[in-house]
């Protein structure tokens, strides 16, 4: 799928509803238990950017990014602002916020990761779109720059001129945004009913790599 190296308005994508959702099926079985088997590996984010919409510049802006997405065509950058750091969002990032993995002294490239930790669970998720200038890297707690050190914004891919060696902790603290997709093939909205207050749905979902 083309991807559009653009990102969401953000001052619609501040008022959207939305966050990640996980397919489980349930069975419930005669004595009342249940069984859950995940369908998905992983989660999938989902988003209503309609709720966002403030004023009708925000509409016009909405729909000239959706003609030039070209509907569900162009995958582009959104950021979700309840996850969009390797931190909480009312901290700044920092090079020892998430370990991304743990070197073998022959491994160059290692991708970006968030982890979502509670009690002993923790989901990995991988992070594709860094925001530029954001990234910043540690081996062992010491800082690594450029030119010992890039990112690819397309990917998350973190490339070493070195190999970091065995055992050494890799860490990374960033900004993000999630790749996603318009959910729709036509935008209906009528002028009259969203400044009386009714809201359009323009659904947005998660496009994985």
């Amino acid at each position: 799928m083309s991807f559009h190296d653009v990102r969401f308005p953000l001052s619609v994508a501040l008022g959207t509803a939305g966050g990640p959702m996980r397919r489980v099926d349930v069975v419930t079985l005669a004595s009342g238990r249940e069984e859950r088997n995940a369908l998905w590996a992983g989660s999938r984010r989902r988003y209503d950017a309609g709720l966002g919409l403030r004023s009708d510049d925000d509409l016009h802006a909405v729909i000239e990014f959706f003609e030039a997405r070209g509907g569900k065509l162009h995958a582009f950058r959104f950021r979700d602002w309840l996850d969009w750091k390797s931190c909480p969002p009312l901290m700044a990032p920092a090079m020892t916020d998430q370990i991304i993995a743990t070197g073998d002294g022959a491994r160059l490239q290692f991708p970006l990761v968030k982890r979502y930790v509670s009690g002993p669970s923790a989901h990995v998720r991988t992070i594709v779109k860094p925001v530029a200038g954001t990234v910043l890297l540690a081996v062992d707690g010491a800082a690594v720059t450029a030119p010992d050190a890039s990112v690819d914004l397309a990917t998350g891919i973190i490339t070493f001129s070195d190999a970091p060696s065995a055992g050494a902790s890799i860490t990374a603290g960033f900004e993000f945004d999630t790749p996603v997709r318009f959910d729709i093939d036509q935008l209906s909205v009528s002028l009259a009913d969203f400044r009386a207050g009714q809201v359009p749905s323009i659904p947005l979902i998660e496009v994985l790599s």
